[in-house]
């Protein structure tokens, strides 16, 4: 099976994501560090479509402005160009896989994918 994380090193939830993704069998990895290479505004929508959530619901507010610039009441277009503009307002680990995508937080929810 294939996985891509969306991966920050610096992110202990994210650390412990890939962990489990690299301990199990089977699994072809792609690591991806979005803040190195973020991913675009159409893959974002994908993956939130395909998570089942809404980009606000995958937006990160702790350490970034998206409570100041209202991004937390914002419509799913506003959210994901700020994302875009900026890749630090994306809540981590995002994994994808052929089972579907998951927004890992808490790293368990990895299980549902694999």
């Amino acid at each position: 099976m294939k996985a891509t994380i969306w991966h920050n090193p610096n992110c202990s939830k994210s650390r412990a994501a890939l962990e489990t993704l690299r301990r199990r069998d089977g699994i072809e990895l792609e690591v991806v560090q979005y803040l190195k290479n973020p991913p675009s505004r159409d893959k974002l929508a994908q993956l939130y479509r395909d998570a089942g959530i809404a980009p606000r619901e995958g937006l990160r507010t702790q350490g970034t402005d998206a409570k100041e610039r209202g991004l937390t009441e914002a419509d799913d277009d506003a959210v994901l160009d700020a994302m875009a503009a900026d890749p630090r307002r994306i809540e981590r680990p995002l994994v994808e896989t052929a089972k579907g995508v998951r927004l890992c937080r808490p790293p368990e929810r990895i299980e549902d994918i694999l």
